[in-house]
């Protein structure tokens, strides 16, 4: 049996696969940004907080890394609307990859802040320092940098994840595949081409985050 490949088929949609891949930059964007920062306050909480936060933030990252991200888009996307919470499919999509890398994050930040010298943070407070001025500039930049690599990876992770977000309608890269095959009946190449872009959006995200990381959040890059 010959089998017959035909990828103009599925190039010829360049626009609908540029729509996607627009989305799913712009969606892994604001939940890397978002995320990062809910990471970097529950990380707070479970190191530095008082026993009834680091209760509230350790019972959030247990519920989240312990639950599929599927399940937790279609409960935010089909459950909070019998509560009179109702998202479009974009809001739902980046609200559930904000929880999701927020409590992944969470964990690997909590790691670095914990492997601060504890001779750093008394010479920071000895110098009169306040516990939000010791903790922004003394304890997270270092942090940050012990652990941007597993962070990034955490991201890139989060960004391929974004693919079930297609499931509820929302127009990211898998979702174009998707259409496309069903409009064409060339589902190998169409899903042949999105994982290829895929991976190439995997490495450039790396690279651009390890590029970003060292000049704009911790300093030192070179």
């Amino acid at each position: 049996m010959r089998i017959t490949l035909d990828f103009a088929a599925v190039l010829s949609q360049w626009p609908m696969l540029l729509k996607g891949v627009a989305w799913t930059l712009a969606l892994t964007a604001v939940s890397a940004l978002v995320g990062v920062v809910v990471g970097v306050a529950c990380a707070w909480a479970r190191s530095q907080g008082p026993a009834w936060l680091k209760l509230l933030a350790g019972t959030y990252v247990e519920l989240v890394r312990n639950t599929p991200f599927i399940v937790q888009l279609f409960f935010i996307f089909f459950g909070l609307p019998a509560a009179g919470f109702r998202l479009s499919p974009e809001a739902a999509s980046v609200l559930a990859m904000v929880v999701n890398l927020g409590a992944y994050a969470t964990e690997i930040i909590r790691a670095g802040i914990d492997a601060t010298p504890r001779g750093q943070i008394e010479a920071a407070v000895s110098l009169a320092l306040n516990r939000v001025q010791v903790f922004l500039r003394v304890v997270l930049p270092p942090a940050l940098r012990k652990v941007w690599p597993a962070l990034v990876s955490q991201i890139i992770i989060v960004m391929l994840g974004s693919a079930v977000c297609g499931q509820i309608s929302t127009e990211e890269l898998s979702y174009a595949a998707n259409l496309i095959q069903s409009r064409n009946f060339r589902a190998f190449e169409a899903f042949i081409v999105a994982t290829l872009i895929y991976l190439a959006l995997a490495v450039g995200v790396r690279r651009l985050l390890n590029w970003a990381g060292p000049r704009f959040l911790f300093g030192g890059g070179r």
